[in-house]
């Protein structure tokens, strides 16, 4: 896998430094109230954008063959129960990953 194409647009490393820069700014005086309710409103489209993206990978990860216990960890304790719940829910939409990106596609419009 090309690392740099492929690798996640966001990391949490990358949102934790974000958010300290963030915060000096507040504490500085530089953001007010409603710049704040700004970022929250981006923030939360930016956190749904990221589940879907999250759904859409796990998707694809089942369709190129990952077994739920190699996914499991990623969801924490590496417990199967979580994915395959949230996988049986996907399936109630779609059945694979190029239909999840269409059913967001329809979403958007």
């Amino acid at each position: 896998m090309d690392e740099q194409r492929h690798s996640a647009p966001v990391t949490s490393a990358g949102i934790t430094n974000w958010l300290e820069g963030v915060a000096e700014s507040v504490r500085r005086g530089e953001l007010d109230a409603d710049e704040l309710i700004e970022l929250l409103g981006e923030l939360r489209a930016a956190s749904t954008a990221c589940a879907n993206a999250s759904d859409w990978a796990l998707l694809a990860a089942r369709e190129a063959g990952a077994s739920l216990r190699q996914i499991a960890p990623v969801f924490g304790k590496g417990y199967v129960r979580a994915p395959a719940a949230r996988l049986e829910k996907l399936h109630r939409q779609v059945l694979n990953s190029d239909q999840f990106l269409e059913l967001l596609r329809r979403r958007e419009r």
